[in-house]
């Protein structure tokens, strides 16, 4: 059930917050460099997980919502967990050889 005497949210400012996450995530994709990638890459994701937040507390009414919310996402919560913990060794380790065909050719073109 709702709860009446809370107002409702303005809609306006949640929309200028998104518009202001997105253009922080665009930024941060532009001044990225290979180096940095997994940093830049983990803000963006963590940038497009505040987005999510805001629209499933506002526009899904989530806020409003008692808070059983918490049982139901809490598997998707330690999937996705895992699935991060699943791919770290992947991405700190080089697990895969960086000297194949296909990223020397781009490393050549992006010399020139």
């Amino acid at each position: 059930m709702h709860d009446t005497t809370e107002s409702h949210p303005n809609y306006l400012t949640i929309f200028f917050c998104l518009c202001g996450l997105t253009l922080a995530s665009v930024v941060l994709d532009l001044f990225s460099s290979p180096s940095w990638k997994v940093t830049i890459g983990s803000l963006v994701m963590l940038v497009a997980a505040a987005k999510a937040g805001l629209v499933m507390l506002f526009f899904m009414h989530l806020k409003y919502e008692r808070n059983w919310k918490y049982a139901l996402l809490m598997p998707t919560v330690i999937l996705s967990m895992g699935m991060i913990l699943a791919f770290l060794p992947d991405i700190s380790l080089h697990y895969y050889p960086l000297d194949v065909p296909q990223v020397t050719e781009v490393i050549g073109e992006s010399s020139h």
